[in-house]
């Protein structure tokens, strides 16, 4: 059997409770800041016409315990079986990435990826004139 208070319409129409003030400010703060927002969730993204990069915490784990694979414009990190932490995160990036020219680099609990971006290739063509 499940209980639930009946209240009448009127009894909160007219003002909204604190705590749902509260969590509209936590919402409309969080959006109306996107940076603010990968900061909170703990990963920096900035970006600029060549790369993105990505700075995300992963204390406790070292390079081999870590696994970071490219699929188009989507990054994928992960913990290996046996690391001391699991990590699982994916960033669906605007641009394909150009893997061969991307890096990562682990420092201080801080894993660093640069994410290069493809270069567009021109589909122009020359015509010769005869």
């Amino acid at each position: 059997m499940i209980f639930a208070p009946v209240i009448r319409r009127a009894a909160y129409a007219q003002a909204p409770r604190s705590a749902d003030q509260a969590l509209q400010r936590f919402l409309m703060g969080t959006l109306a800041d996107p940076a603010a927002a990968r900061s909170a969730a703990g990963c920096t993204v900035t970006q600029d016409d060549k790369a993105t990069t990505l700075q995300l915490d992963v204390p406790g784990l070292a390079r081999e315990q870590l696994q970071i694979s490219i699929e188009g414009n989507v990054v994928r990190l992960q913990s290996v079986e046996g690391a001391p932490r699991k990590v699982q995160r994916a960033w669906e990036l605007a641009a394909d990435i150009d893997a061969a020219n991307s890096s990562a680099k682990l420092e201080n609990g801080v894993l660093t990826l640069t994410l290069a971006k493809v270069e567009p290739a021109s589909k122009a063509t020359t015509l010769r004139i005869h």
